[in-house]
């Protein structure tokens, strides 16, 4: 099923804008079988809001995912639901015309960037998307004094009335709502977007996965070979500010660094943690402010010098928690 809704007129806004925002945005949710990263995307839903946040229009589609849905509980499309719905090969061309030449905005930006990617890299395209916008790094950047990060915080900051959670439609459209006055107030203050580079993929190949009405929590089959962005990771605008304390916050600045084998994907956790303004590390010294391990009784060469530098160790749960709440930095 797709949809797709007209124009719609545009509020007045500010005369003064700052000229180096960009001038278009597609505010997209996505709702998946799960969070892996062979999981796939079961409905998208995208809203195009023009250079000041005004709606011009929204469009809508269940995916077929070849594969059980998941977490019915919690999106509610059931194996029956998805059956008669479009592949993602056969609306990757009208998705892609809603975000062609946008900025792709998104709640935890991450995560629905890098199924789109995985997508679109499955049905051998990729994605017209060069930028990203979270808008939980926004809020952040705003400090805006929500109780956390979760999308109904911010849409209840905003005055914005959720009417179906967990619906691509609606989600996208709580955000779009939410997202417009972030954006005025970013402009109004002269804030500095925190825009990331969308690195699309070079090489994609699934496990193979179960099918609709088949259960999907088995572990046999190949793993799926890993995939390689082209990145190259921007400078941290941040000093770093030292060694992580515990029992304290992280810090924007802090040098992060990784080791051994990680329940989400390495790749995702290092954007992550480079979305909240902390520096990510492909080696360790004696600057390192923190490493993040399953495994600190390893012998990797990070585990070692972290017990001879005496670097904080953190598991990948606990880097999970310190990541909600990072401290900004001080102002330069």
């Amino acid at each position: 099923m797709t949809m797709l809704e007209d124009r719609t007129p545009a509020a007045s806004s500010p005369t003064e804008w700052p000229t180096a925002y960009p001038r278009g945005y597609a505010v997209v949710d996505v709702e998946t079988t799960g969070l892996a990263r062979d999981d796939r995307i079961i409905s998208a839903a995208v809203y195009r809001l023009d250079a000041r946040g005004e709606v011009e229009d929204h469009w809508y589609t269940l995916v077929n995912p070849e594969r059980d849905p998941g977490p019915v509980w919690i999106h509610g499309l059931t194996s029956e639901a998805l059956e008669g719905a479009p592949l993602f090969r056969d609306v990757a061309q009208e998705f892609a015309a809603r975000l062609d030449g946008r900025v792709l905005v998104a709640h935890n930006a991450v995560f629905d960037w890098q199924m789109i990617a995985r997508e679109y890299a499955r049905a051998k395209r990729e994605a017209p998307v060069r930028q990203r916008l979270c808008t939980i790094a926004l809020a952040k950047e705003l400090a805006l004094p929500l109780p956390n990060h979760k999308l109904e915080s911010l849409a209840a900051h905003f005055g914005v009335v959720q009417r179906r959670a967990h619906h691509a439609l609606d989600d996208a459209r709580v955000l779009a709502e939410a997202f417009r006055p972030s954006l005025r107030a970013a402009a109004a203050g002269g804030v500095r977007l925190p825009l990331h580079e969308c690195r699309p993929l070079t090489e994609w190949q699934d496990r193979p996965a179960p099918r609709l009405g088949q259960h999907s929590g088995g572990s046999d089959g190949p793993r799926p070979t890993s995939w390689r962005p082209a990145r190259k990771r921007p400078a941290c605008p941040y000093p770093n500010p030292g060694r992580y304390e515990d029992g304290k916050r992280l810090k924007q600045g802090m040098r992060i660094a990784f080791s051994g084998d990680t329940s989400v994907e390495r790749e995702l956790l290092e954007d992550r943690a480079t979305e909240a303004g902390l520096h990510v590390a492909t080696s360790l010294s004696r600057l390192t402010s923190l490493l993040v391990t399953n495994d600190p009784d390893s012998g990797t060469s990070k585990v070692v010098k972290a017990r001879q530098f005496g670097t904080p160790v953190v598991d990948e749960a606990a880097f999970g928690q310190l990541l909600r709440d990072v401290e900004p930095a001080a102002p330069r």
